[in-house]
């Protein structure tokens, strides 16, 4: 559940839709899949240029999903 917890909160930071933020968590025992839905418009903010905020996103995840001992993924779903 921290994971998307943590994704929602930097994705609700980045985008002008917060309300259609939408974070969806597929959990097994070792990994999990982040789903991150935002608007249209806001596609763009959360990948940013070259893909370095979404990277970043990914980057944060990864230690944290580190520090917990599983894995996580993030997808950003258009």
């Amino acid at each position: 559940m921290a994971f998307k917890e943590l994704i929602k909160a930097i994705a609700v930071e980045l985008v002008d839709n917060p309300d259609q933020v939408v974070v969806t968590e597929i959990a097994s025992e070792h990994n999990s899949v982040i789903e991150l839905r935002v608007a249209k418009s806001d596609i763009g903010k959360v990948i940013g240029r070259d893909g370095g905020t979404a990277q970043s996103m990914r980057t944060v995840l990864a230690a944290m999903s580190t520090k917990l001992g599983k894995k996580a993924h993030l997808d950003i779903v258009d």
